[in-house]
């Protein structure tokens, strides 16, 4: 009679048991129900939103080739203009067609110098929308620096108007001959002295090249200038960027330089960077592999410091 009762008992509490694990399996199985048709929510939301960020894609890509066009196109018409003026002044600052009075000959230079800085603006956005377009070539081939550095002085020699100022280009010393674009190495180099001479008053501008790693080379342009606030270093390499200060809102410019810089040293395999203090000066660099390959990858160059102004 015991072991029927607790057979019993026994018989009731499996029962119990199996009606609790039966309303924890509808419960469970009502939450998987849930889920799934949460999930399935989910999943056609997400298929919305890629779907939308493909036409934002897509219309971005557009809009990049639209820029591209638009402003090779633009570049290409600006050129015509501006050859027939620098051209015109050269005429009239050689006397072709008469002497001039000093304030003449004063204000063509003006427009002189205006033009080619107008021109140089064109060049730059000319090769921003190249690079964009996937449509600049790199053409390597064997140079000395020496060499590279003789004609960029002799480049910017006419143009040194500023008493104040020295352009120093540092004998390259220990770098072997190097394998790579010499005239976008070049162009990177223009544009950080070009930059460097409009924002320095007195002092110097100085220009070097020094091995750093095996294989590859660091070059620097160093001011004694205004020099640039921390927070703005940032954003220097970005298109159409320009610091906003009193002194920088004086020069003209629109920002495509420094950013074609950076374009141009990536497509070399290398990179550029800036270290700089107010009221001290700046030090723009690029630093590049000295045997240039297709496949070289982008390196950040390490932070150099301020020489004493």
């Amino acid at each position: 009679m015991r072991d029927d009762e607790l057979s019993a008992k026994d018989r009731e509490r499996m029962r119990a048991e199996r009606d609790a694990l039966k309303a924890e399996l509808s419960q469970r199985v009502e939450q998987v129900e849930n889920l799934s048709r949460e999930l399935a929510e989910t999943n056609s939301g997400v298929v919305a939103l890629y779907a939308e960020l493909d036409d934002k894609a897509e219309q971005l890509r557009e809009a990049s080739e639209l820029k591209s066009r638009f402003l090779s196109y633009m570049s290409h018409e600006f050129r015509t203009p501006l050859g027939s003026i620098r051209s015109l002044t050269r005429i009239l600052l050689d006397r072709l067609d008469g002497p001039l009075t000093p304030e003449q000959e004063k204000q063509i230079g003006f427009i002189q110098s205006s033009a080619q800085e107008l021109s140089e603006m064109v060049n730059d956005l000319l090769d921003l929308a190249k690079i964009e377009a996937g449509r600049i070539s790199i053409s390597p081939a064997w140079f000395e620096l020496v060499d590279l550095f003789a004609a960029l002085r002799g480049m910017f020699k006419p143009i040194l108007h500023n008493p104040q100022v020295v352009l120093v280009f540092e004998e390259p010393v220990g770098i072997p001959r190097a394998f790579s674009d010499d005239r976008k190495i070049g162009q990177i180099l223009r544009n950080f002295i070009s930059n460097a001479l409009k924002f320095t008053r007195r002092g110097e501008v100085r220009v070097s090249a020094e091995s750093h790693d095996p294989g590859w080379v660091k070059f620097a342009v160093a001011d004694t200038g205004i020099g640039i606030a921390p927070e703005h270093l940032d954003a220097l390499f970005r298109d159409f960027v320009q610091v906003e200060s009193k002194i920088h809102r004086r020069v003209q410019g629109v920002g495509l330089g420094l950013a074609l810089s950076k374009r141009l040293a990536e497509l070399l395999g290398g990179s550029v960077g800036v270290v700089s203090e107010l009221g001290r000066g700046s030090i723009f660099h690029a630093t590049l592999p000295i045997h240039f390959t297709p496949d070289e990858a982008p390196q950040t160059a390490p932070r150099a410091r301020l020489k004493d102004a």
